[in-house]
Order: C-alpha cells, then structure tokens, then sequence
C-alpha cells in the first residue's frame, strides 16, 4: 500500500521496522509486536486509505476495521511518535484519544526511537537531526512543523529512556 505509491515512504517504513529489530534486546516478547507496528507505522499516508489527511488516525482505523489486526500493533500506530500532540494541531485529539487507547509506555518510547532515528529513506540518523530535517521539509509554521518542535522534548526524553534501558542490558545491569 506504499511501496508503489509512495516508495520513499515505505523505504522510510523498513528502516524504521530495522531500528525496532535493534531494540529487541529491551522488549522481551513485545519484540515481533514492535517491529510489525514499525513497519505498518506510516500505512495511513496510502492514498487508498488517507481520509482526514493525519496518518496515525487514518491508518490504525484502516488496520482496525479493514485488517482486524492485533489491538496493540493498532494502538501503537495510532499513537506513534507523539501523535497526540499532532491531533492536537488538526483538531482531531479526541477522536484519536476516545478511539485508541496508549499502549505501554515502553513500546511507546522505542517507536518514537525507532521512528526518530530513521531517515526519510531508511537510514539511520539522529534524533535532533531528524526532527532538524522534518521541520525543513514541512516547514516551523505548517502543522507538522509546529507539532513536531511541541514533541521534540518528549522524543529526546523517549531517546534518553531508551538509551537507559539498552545500557543495563548491554552492560549486564
């Protein structure tokens, strides 16, 4: 549904599900749900099912109603990479509130990780340089840009956390 329509998207998408598969050391058996949820992160930009034009709504309705997919993989997509704050932006918060609930917030944090960390083209990068590089694309005025300079403290935050956890098990803690 984006690798031919918008394949920049979809490689955007595999880099992101890669840098999920980086976190499984800390995910224990939520690992395979977080990858799956990395990949679809991104399906609502697919012009066969782009309704209100926000992404994280229109594609964990469309893996809700049309797939019947796993709630949690669901829940993670409708919630991904602060989406909340961006609902917030386009006036659709309380839809997205009333009809997902949060997951935990530990896959919450490595989805914004592994979103944030991932190029438009599925390379690896840093998170100041991709919230850099998603408000020089859409521009500091637009709802995008806007948004995601609301976000950046919590996606640093999220990074920090994630960082933590993957210390201690790396290092044996």
């Amino acid at each position: 549904m984006l690798s031919e329509p918008l394949p920049r998207r979809w490689s955007h998408s595999l880099g992101v599900a890669n840098q999920a598969r980086s976190l499984s050391p800390i995910l224990g058996r939520d690992a395979e749900l977080l990858e799956a949820s990395a990949v679809l992160h991104d399906i609502g930009y697919s012009p066969a099912i782009a309704t209100t034009g926000f992404h994280p709504l229109d594609g964990a309705r469309f893996l809700r109603d049309q797939e019947n997919a796993d709630e949690r993989v669901v829940r993670l997509v409708a919630h991904h990479s602060c989406a909340l704050l961006e609902a917030e932006e386009r006036g659709l918060r309380r839809e997205l509130e009333t009809e997902f609930e949060l997951e935990r917030p530990e896959l919450v944090d490595a989805l914004i990780v592994a979103d944030m960390t991932t190029t438009p083209d599925g390379g690896h990068t840093t998170p100041a340089a991709r919230l850099d590089e998603i408000v020089q694309r859409y521009g500091p005025d637009t709802i995008v840009g806007r948004f995601i300079q609301r976000a950046a403290p919590e996606i640093y935050a999220a990074a920090e956390r994630v960082e933590g956890r993957m210390a201690k098990v790396t290092d044996g803690a």
